[in-house]
């Protein structure tokens, strides 16, 4: 028996301060996160990290935490149930961080005979502390949580015909309206990690323009890369001639890749555009990032900096042609048809 397991990051349970700390720990412990030894990572996450950011992270969860629950999870489920909908054979979600875990969902599968699942994290571009951390947790719990499960990882979709025109479609209005110029807000990650994620060792930020046209072997894992390939897709899709991308939600000390969200929203309003279109294809479903950090904050910052019109295309949510588009790929893994996977 087949199925499919659908992955998101996660959120806490509640917005309550000590919910908030629970899910940062979590989060923030996981190696792939933090690369420190983890004594010097246990330090600075309970003794730095969390005391500091634990009260301003619930505030900014308690002013977008809905009456059924955090965004994320609430369209993660509503999305999972309008997919579940159209497939013959079991959609089941879970979350890297908090609830439902990674464990219990690959428990609720095997309880139902499942043999085979396709994971399918939803995140676009493969980055360490998304696909990197999914397939190194996965493979640890696998032995012990379900040893007889097969597990098939749908390859990273930043370039997927179907996903790009799922993409078009939600920023079609948006498209339609009069704009000056258009930004990519992709989430930020450190170089250390590039050059972490780089097989072969000795490419990634060691050879001039090396996100340009990398080698096989090293475009399946170099995020950077894969995010200037959607952005250029998309664009000539949707006959975009104005564009930039930036990298946003920077965590911690070290160098990020760059220009910085918010540098380039300054940067920009400086230079004279007026009317911005921005969206945020790291995400396919609005969270604490998209709503707060990039729809309140970044809107201000544009337009304190002399911005006239902030336009957010929401991130793909439940629209039914990013629905279409998950269902096909499903569809073809239960018919055994050609799907480009992570090995």
């Amino acid at each position: 028996m087949k199925a499919v397991l659908l992955i998101n990051t996660g959120s806490p349970e509640s917005p309550e301060p000590a919910a908030v700390r629970r899910y940062l720990a979590e989060f923030l412990m996981d190696p792939m996160i933090l690369d420190l030894p983890r004594p010097v990572r246990a330090a600075l996450v309970y003794g730095w990290i969390l005391p500091r950011r634990v009260p301003r992270v619930a505030e900014a969860y308690r002013r977008i935490w809905a009456q059924e629950g955090f965004p994320l999870q609430v369209i993660s489920r509503r999305f999972v149930a309008k997919v579940q909908e159209k497939v013959s054979v079991p959609v089941v979600l879970g979350m890297r961080y908090g609830r439902p875990s990674l464990a219990e969902a690959l428990q609720k599968l095997t309880a139902q005979g499942v043999r085979h699942c396709l994971v399918l994290p939803l995140f676009p571009q493969y980055a360490q502390p998304t696909w990197g951390s999914i397939r190194t947790f996965l493979r640890r719990i696998l032995p012990r949580v379900a040893p007889d499960l097969k597990v098939t990882f749908l390859a990273p979709f930043y370039r997927d015909p179907d996903y790009l025109k799922a993409l078009l479609a939600v920023a079609r209005p948006y498209l339609e309206q009069s704009w000056d110029h258009w930004l990519f807000s992709f989430h930020g990650v450190p170089l250390r990690h590039l050059r972490k994620s780089d097989p072969t060792g000795r490419y990634c930020l060691r050879v001039p323009n090396c996100c340009e046209a990398p080698p096989e072997e090293v475009r399946h894992f170099c995020y950077r890369h894969q995010c200037l390939q959607l952005a250029r897709h998309f664009t000539q899709l949707a006959s975009i001639p104005r564009w930039s991308i930036a990298f946003q939600s920077r965590l911690g000390p070290g160098r990020w890749l760059q220009p910085e969200t918010f540098a380039e929203l300054r940067r920009l309003a400086q230079a004279g555009v007026r009317r911005l279109i921005i969206c945020c294809p790291s995400f396919v479903t609005d969270c604490l990032e998209t709503i707060k950090e990039i729809g309140q904050e970044g809107r201000r910052v544009f337009l304190e900096d002399g911005g006239e019109t902030f336009a957010l295309v929401p991130p793909l949510n439940d629209h039914p042609q990013w629905i279409g588009t998950v269902v096909g790929w499903i569809e073809r893994f239960v018919r055994q048809e050609p799907l480009e996977v992570l090995e």
